[in-house]
């Protein structure tokens, strides 16, 4: 837990400088693209900071994923063999990811927009979009719609309850972890079992 802590730490640090809004766009774009750093942490953060700018910080947050996620179609595109694999390889979610080629064949803007709105691992959605060539208009209109969903309920919501919430982070912090990553597990399994 020490080293999540000081993840945790190191998170909230940049909500309390000038550098947070380039931050939550970059923390935003590489979790939609190739790696598991999930932006929630620091919408949260800096919503609480200043919570009159929830919209503005839930928009960048948007903004950053679906450009993050069009990236990522765009390895899936281009660069399924040299970069993509190794993306899936990573999340060993091989077999997963044929599947969601399949899903896709069947309901394209359904499964983008839950992929980007639950735990569903949306990088790996991202990838395989490029990689089946789904029609990327609806792949862009649905990420937007989802991620839009997404951030700003969570913006709206610490807009709203900020300071109590961030109170009891800190009095749970272990107890919120712990839930944070079963959440993260779940929509990685979830992938694996439901497809």
């Amino acid at each position: 837990m020490k080293i999540i802590r000081s993840m945790y730490d190191w998170v909230l640090h940049w909500a309390a400088t000038p550098y947070a809004l380039p931050a939550l766009f970059f923390v935003a774009f590489v979790e939609s693209s190739f790696l598991p750093i999930p932006p929630d942490v620091l919408l949260i953060a800096m919503t609480v900071a200043v919570p009159a700018l929830w919209v503005k910080f839930s928009f960048v947050c948007s903004l950053a994923s679906v450009i993050g996620g069009m990236f990522g179609y765009f390895i899936g595109y281009q660069f399924m063999d040299k970069v993509g694999n190794r993306i899936v390889e990573f999340y060993h979610l091989h077999a997963e990811f044929e599947k969601i080629g399949a899903l896709y064949n069947e309901h394209q803007a359904l499964a983008v927009a839950a992929a980007g709105f639950t735990p569903l691992p949306y990088k790996i959605f991202a990838l395989a979009a490029g990689s089946f060539k789904i029609n990327f208009p609806v792949f862009v209109l649905m990420s937007a719609v989802s991620r839009c969903a997404r951030f700003f309920l969570i913006g709206f919501i610490i807009h709203k309850f900020g300071p109590p919430i961030k109170v009891l982070i800190e009095k749970y912090f272990n107890l919120c972890s712990v839930v944070f990553f079963i959440l993260l597990i779940i929509g990685f399994y979830l992938l694996k079992f439901v497809l």
